[in-house]
């Protein structure tokens, strides 16, 4: 039987906390952690860009390597640009000092990865590919950039200056969820991943962990049934902060606009419960290692 997912919410006003000792343990649960309190404030010269509206040269991101000194995705002037490249450069580090504070024992091993900003109003967007469709309940999986089992934990800020919602669906565990499509999919093929490698397709080699989660972001994606199992809770963020680990939560984000979010890397092995990660289900449902 399937089970809701969790959502906890922790009061305060820094990222720094101090924040519930068992807001660690619920997030790797697979609970979703709220900080309703919680914001990332924008300079007045940023709150004024963000609300006259950010054109995005083309998708609906736009990014910000680590360490990056220029963002990409940008429609706007030279001087707009550098704002917002500061904007999500001080969110990066706003979203790291928040994740170490929930989670201090992954101070050694957390890797920080792109920071997105993301403008554009999800509820109507045209989008071409159903793959990318984010309104269909997924789990967290990148084609081109395999992570061999290492966690994504996301972080992210509703900034819209009108305080417009971001709403979420989430829903259902992710054993459920592996237990559903495992069957369904073909086992990895080294040749094959070799070849997307060789072809610059993907940054790195795809391990078998990578070509599961590949097929269960898709197969969610496309299973209706999937969509509308009645295991799922919709969630408004008016405004505040969260944070999730996106590859073992189901979710959609259905509606809102202007959102800041960092992704940050996490090996299984420096979680306080690494049997709850998505590596360790995989490989206790098919048998197999998955990793090198």
């Amino acid at each position: 039987m399937d089970e809701l997912t969790g959502l906890i919410a922790c009061e305060g006003a820094d990222p720094a906390g101090p924040w519930p000792a068992d807001a660690a343990d619920a997030l790797e649960q697979g609970s979703l952690v709220h900080f309703p309190a919680l914001k990332f404030e924008l300079t007045p010269g940023e709150r004024g860009l963000v609300a006259r509206g950010v054109v995005v040269a083309t998708g609906k991101n736009i990014s910000l390597d680590p360490g990056g000194a220029a963002a990409s995705g940008l429609a706007v002037d030279e001087a707009g640009a550098a704002q917002i490249a500061a904007m999500m450069r001080r969110f990066c580090d706003f979203a790291r000092l928040l994740a170490l504070a929930v989670a201090p024992g992954y101070e050694p091993t957390l890797v920080t990865g792109r920071t997105s900003f993301r403008p554009v109003e999800i509820a109507g967007r045209t989008v071409g590919d159903w793959r990318a469709d984010d309104t269909r309940l997924h789990t967290d999986a990148f084609p081109a950039t395999p992570v061999s089992g290492k966690r994504l934990l996301r972080v992210f800020a509703n900034i819209d200056p009108q305080a417009q919602p971001r709403v979420w669906r989430v829903g259902g565990s992710f054993e459920a969820l592996a237990a559903q499509y495992l069957p369904r999919i073909p086992r990895p093929s080294v040749l094959h991943a070799a070849l997307l490698q060789l072809r610059g397709r993907t940054r790195g080699r795809r391990s078998p962990y990578d070509h599961y989660m590949l097929h269960l972001h898709d197969m969610a994606k496309a299973d209706a049934a999937y969509q509308a199992n009645p295991c799922q809770r919709e969630v408004a963020f008016v405004p505040g902060v969260w944070m999730v680990f996106s590859d073992q939560v189901p979710h959609a984000a259905m509606s809102g606009r202007n959102a800041l979010e960092t992704t940050f890397y996490l090996p299984p092995s420096a979680q306080r419960h690494p049997e709850r990660s998505p590596l360790r289900v995989l490989e206790r449902l098919t048998g197999r290692r998955l990793v090198d």
